[in-house]
């Protein structure tokens, strides 16, 4: 399935009610992935509003902030996202969030685009 139809099928189950933290996990890293961050943070932040310890939320959210050039928004999600990882013993999420503070630190995108 390529990634229009996989992010239509995602928004048709969502449109049928059923919603939660996974679907709009999974429509905000397909809104990402086809370059509209804006969207992805919509979805990104109601997963996180529904299950805040949802470690990997944060770090998809905290990409679409940085395209989005939302630095402080970008550096508040990282900061939030690690703490909840570490809480939740999710180490390889705190490590790659704390690697994504570090390149923000440094002015530089959280990915290589």
């Amino acid at each position: 399935m390529d990634a229009t139809n996989k992010l239509n099928a995602f928004l048709g189950m969502l449109e049928q009610g059923q919603d939660g933290p996974l679907l709009r996990y999974s429509i905000g890293l397909e809104y990402l992935h086809n370059e509209d961050p804006e969207r992805a943070a919509e979805h990104l932040r109601q997963c996180l509003e529904q299950d805040p310890a949802y470690s990997a939320a944060y770090k998809a959210l905290a990409e679409a902030e940085d395209t989005l050039g939302a630095a402080e928004a970008c550096r508040a999600t990282l900061e939030r996202g690690i703490a909840h990882a570490e809480e939740r013993g999710d180490l390889q999420a705190k490590k790659e969030m704390e690697v994504f503070l570090k390149r923000l630190d440094k002015g530089k995108p959280l990915r290589n685009r």
